[in-house]
C-alpha cells in the first residue's frame, strides 16, 4: 500500500493521507513529480510504459517520474523517480514548472535532468517500464507530430510549457 500526503490546490499540506487506488476526498489533490532527461549529447530519454499500466498502457513518455510518497517533498520525490524508472543519480534537477489538474486531482511539478550517463546503461522499472530510447531535438519533434498515438496524451501538454521546447510546434 503506498501512502501519500494530501495537499490542497495550492500545493500547501493538508494534514492527512491519501492512499494510491482510493479516491481522493474533494478538494484535495495529491502530489507528482516528473523529469525530462536531456542527455550531453542533445538527446532525450523516452521511455516505454508497462502494457499492463492502466493508464496509457505501451505509450511512450517524455519524463520519468511518478507519485511523491507521505514524507517526501517533490524534489526528494523526483530523484527517487528518476533513479527507480532510469537508474540514473542526478547531480541536479532544475524546476521548470507546476501544472494542476483539477480533474485528475493531481499537483504536476516538472523539473529538466542534465546528464552525462552511459545511454546504455539505463535500467527499467519492473511493473512499470518495459522500454526507452533516445531520440534528439528533431527526432522527438517529429515523432510527437507524425505518430502522436505512441505518446501518452499529456507528453505534448507538458512540453509545451518547457523552456527547452518552446519553438516546438505541436
Amino acid at each position: 500500500m503506498e501512502i501519500w500526503d494530501a495537499y490542497y490546490k495550492d500545493g500547501t499540506p493538508a494534514g492527512c493521507d491519501l492512499v494510491r487506488g482510493e479516491p481522493i476526498p474533494n478538494g484535495l489533490y495529491h502530489l507528482v513529480s516528473e523529469i525530462v532527461v536531456k542527455h550531453a549529447d542533445g538527446d532525450f530519454l523516452a521511455m516505454q510504459r508497462e502494457f499492463n499500466k492502466p493508464i496509457e498502457p505501451g505509450k511512450f513518455e517524455i519524463t520519468a517520474g511518478g507519485s511523491v510518497k507521505k514524507g517526501e517533498t517533490a524534489i526528494e520525490g523526483a530523484y527517487r523517480e528518476l533513479f527507480e524508472e532510469t537508474g540514473i543519480k542526478a547531480d541536479e534537477l532544475i524546476f521548470e514548472f507546476t501544472e494542476i489538474s483539477e480533474e485528475k486531482q493531481t499537483i504536476y511539478n516538472l523539473y529538466l535532468c542534465f546528464t552525462n550517463c552511459d545511454k546504455t546503461g539505463i535500467t527499467l522499472q519492473d511493473g512499470e517500464t518495459i522500454a526507452f530510447k533516445w531520440l534528439s531535438y528533431d527526432e522527438l519533434k517529429t515523432s510527437l507530430n507524425e505518430f502522436p498515438e505512441l505518446y501518452c496524451a499529456c507528453t505534448a501538454d507538458r512540453l509545451r510549457q518547457c523552456d527547452l521546447f518552446k519553438d516546438i510546434e505541436l
